[in-house]
């Protein structure tokens, strides 16, 4: 469900971006549901998926043709993308707890998280092994092991400890990928030595002899050494031992087995197996609480045991989808039944593949070819997403509400059709309660008195600063929208050397059910409250009015010295000064194209830990050393406040395009025409901007109208003291502060600002 098209009636929580969970949103985003909100709960924004990653590490495929966008499918699916762990739930108050973030309602929840390494059962095993579960943090492990291969000097020993399809897959293609690169660096490729541990008699226990046989003899051609009856007991730095009294010194151990439930399911009172996977029922639904799905690895069927293998997460994807839908409308669910037998598709890691199912084993190049169709085939589902404008598919019949959420939701209905009103005034008191608010002792009156005024003290020889500041929602996460928000907002006091002293917030909620409702406001202050103590600020009031979209609104105090010293203002740029920009900019662009799900994730990511970032350190350190002028880069974008500035002071000035600092992805998407504003005439010259123009051709030239939110500080700083400057921001964690160019005597040309290509 997008914003602002459907009144909000229930929750479904996605916890984990596992291959059930991406096809449940790939479900949702082709029929969506009328009134339900899709969450997506998951530790990282790109998710891989299995069945290409063995490709991905003998280097045949790219990160990207490997990984599924997830934030960029949510927004297809209509969903909102949430970043973080999550830690536990509480059940008899249907919430998801997460580490970083306040806990969230939800009325079904899901949970396809994979599986974890058990590694407590072996010594040494926790602190020396590379586990390769879980799945979705493979990839930096991947890329460190590689670059720890390839940086040894002399020869490597690898040991891979389990020898069923996963292991022995991972190590042909580890093989093939560093013996390349080993090559590539002029070194001999027989440096690499790689030895494969299996507990059992046989490797690949669960296929048949012809698949074993086929693998033993690829193993034996390639050099690798296969310990059979060799469970591993103890590991202990770069040495494994096996019960039977073998030992091995290893370079690298990497661990393909024992993997089991993750730890935070024990307390969730859902009934575990004895690995720690959730035990449910056909349905995928909790044998424990109907509200509570899982599918994939996590899981486990009860009377049917499963292994854990990709093909079962992708085929409960559908199911779950229907079934949660069902779920919400009240009607039986439907029973998912895993096929008997499958095919599995294993490659040697050179380009070739060996197919088993049943009885049935195949080898070859043609194998691989088939295999790679297949895989990317599935992956084209997840990439190639229908343009987010298109019309929907015909809406599924309403969920199943009971006589007073029918009520609400009629209310709700009504509230959408009309004006803009207050939130009953019990909903906000009951989201302020939850918030424990505080004052302190420059604020006699504020939030916990539950008055709409605050009374505050300004203490004696300061002056008080105010600015008011509104912004829509640009992200679907009310939290994370809600922490930039009051960023956004206190930048307007950090700007003028002022500390912050308090705030009052107004919240325009999108109409629902009570509960839905109350959700959202408690997101939204949690996240805004979280920002004003983290800078000493204290929220005094909070109010929160109906409207068709998601927005805040602050007023916000800060405190000066009476007398005004180290306030920097727009207007005292002096000739001869340095520009000196803190952030990045090419967050409007960036946001602008996700929406058109023309951004990856990875760049909305980036974009959004530089919004997060509050500028207090960065503003302090400017007026340390000396900055005369100083102003954020805001809606007006960057040229439009350098205009500001200049126009105040009466200077010029040179802005150096390359050393402009942009965005991961910000050029890329202003080039396919996202940009949020356009450069009109008269907009850098008094001319219009003219095709031929080198500078209107630059690919930064566009970003220097795109409007901003918590953006970062623009100034101007005295020649002697800007290196040092730039130094001590880099240190306080701006690293992309940066020199942008500098301040002229007016005159200097025909136009206030002068573009350095």
């Amino acid at each position: 469900m997008r914003a602002g098209e459907e009144a909000i009636l229930r929750d479904i929580v996605l916890v984990g971006g596992g291959h059930s969970h991406v096809g449940v949103l790939r479900q949702f985003g082709r029929r969506p549901l009328p009134g339900v909100r899709l969450t997506v709960i998951c530790t990282d924004t790109h998710t891989p998926y299995s069945g290409m990653l063995p490709g991905y590490i003998a280097g045949h495929y790219s990160y990207d043709q490997v990984h599924i966008d997830l934030r960029r499918l949510a927004m297809f699916a209509g969903a909102r993308f949430f970043r973080d762990e999550v830690v536990g739930l509480d059940r008899e108050r249907r919430r998801v707890l997460c580490r970083d973030r306040p806990p969230l309602s939800y009325d079904l929840l899901s949970i396809n998280i994979g599986s974890t390494p058990r590694l407590d059962g072996v010594a040494g095993a926790a602190e020396e092994v590379l586990p390769v579960k879980p799945i979705r943090r493979f990839n930096e492990r991947w890329l460190a092991l590689l670059q720890r291969v390839c940086g040894h000097p002399g020869g490597t020993t690898i040991a891979v400890v389990g020898a069923g399809a996963g292991g022995v897959e991972l190590t042909l293609a580890m093989q093939y990928r560093l013996r390349r690169e080993l090559q590539a660096l002029g070194r001999g490729p027989d440096e690499l030595r790689l030895h494969l541990f299996s507990a059992d008699r046989e490797i690949l226990s669960t296929h048949n002899a012809r698949v074993r046989r086929t693998f033993e003899r690829v193993l034996a051609e390639r050099g690798v050494v296969v310990h059979r009856h060799a469970e591993v007991s103890s590991v202990s730095h770069q040495q494994l031992a096996t019960r039977s009294g073998e030992y091995l010194s290893a370079d690298e151990i990497i661990w393909v087995t024992q993997a089991g439930g993750a730890g935070w399911l024990r307390d969730t009172g859902l009934s575990l197996d004895s690995g720690g996977f959730i035990l449910v029922s056909d349905t995928l639904q909790t044998v424990s609480d109907p509200l509570v799905f899982a599918a994939g690895d996590c899981a486990a069927m009860i009377d049917v045991p499963l292994e854990k293998a990709g093909v079962f997460a992708v085929r409960q994807g559908r199911p779950l989808a229907e079934n949660l839908r069902r779920s919400l409308m009240a009607m039986p669910l439907r029973r998912y039944r895993p096929q008997a037998r499958w095919l599995a598709l294993i490659s040697t890691g050179d380009r070739r593949a060996v197919a088993s199912r049943g009885a049935v084993c195949a080898e070859g190049a043609w194998v691989w070819r088939w295999k790679d169709r297949i895989d990317r085939r599935f992956m084209a589902g997840f990439q190639d997403l229908p343009p987010i404008d298109e019309p929907a598919a015909p809406l599924m019949p309403a969920i199943s509400l009971d006589a007073s959420e029918t009520a609400q939701a009629r209310a709700a209905a009504a509230i959408r059709c009309g004006d803009v009103a207050p939130v009953a005034a019990t909903l906000l008191r009951q989201v302020v309660r939850m918030l424990r608010a505080h004052n302190c002792g420059e604020v006699w009156l504020g939030l916990e008195d539950g008055e709409h005024a605050a009374i505050l003290q300004v203490p004696p020889g300061k002056a008080m600063v105010q600015t008011l500041a509104s912004c829509g929602a640009f992200i679907d996460d009310p939290w994370l929208f809600a922490r930039i928000a009051a960023n956004d907002a206190l930048d307007d006091i950090f700007v003028l050397g002022a500390e912050a002293h308090s705030a009052s917030i107004v919240a325009t909620l999108p109409a629902g059910l009570d509960d839905k409702v109350e959700d959202t406001l408690f997101q939204l202050l949690s996240g805004a409250a979280e920002v004003f103590t983290g800078t000493d600020c204290v929220l005094v009031g909070a109010r929160a009015v109906w409207g068709p979209e998601l927005a805040l609104g602050f007023a916000v105090n800060g405190l000066v010295g009476a007398q005004l010293t180290g306030v920097m203002d727009k207007g005292s740029m002096r000739p001869g000064e340095v520009l000196i920009l803190n952030k990045p900019i090419g967050s409007a662009t960036l946001l602008a194209a996700h929406r058109r799900l023309r951004a990856t994730g990875r760049w909305i990511d980036a974009a959004l830990r530089s919004m997060l970032q509050s500028n207090r350190l960065a503003a302090s350190c400017l007026n340390t050393y000396a900055a005369s002028a100083c102003t954020r880069v805001s809606a007006l974008g960057l040229h439009g406040q350098l205009l500001a500035m200049t126009r105040r002071a009466g200077v010029a000035v040179e802005l150096d395009l390359n050393a402009l600092p942009v965005l991961d992805g910000a050029a890329e998407t202003a080039a396919l025409g996202f940009p949020s504003r356009r450069p009109a005439a008269g907009s850098c010259t008094s001319r219009a901007p003219s095709a031929s123009d080198p500078a209107c051709r630059h690919p930064k030239h566009a970003l220097l109208f795109d409007p901003e939110t918590s953006g970062g500080l623009l100034a101007s700083v005295p020649p002697e003291t800007a290196e040092a400057c730039l130094q001590a921001l880099r240190a306080l964690g701006y690293p992309r502060a940066t020199s942008v160019g500098r301040v002229l005597p007016a005159g200097q040309g025909p136009e206030p600002i002068l573009l350095k290509l």
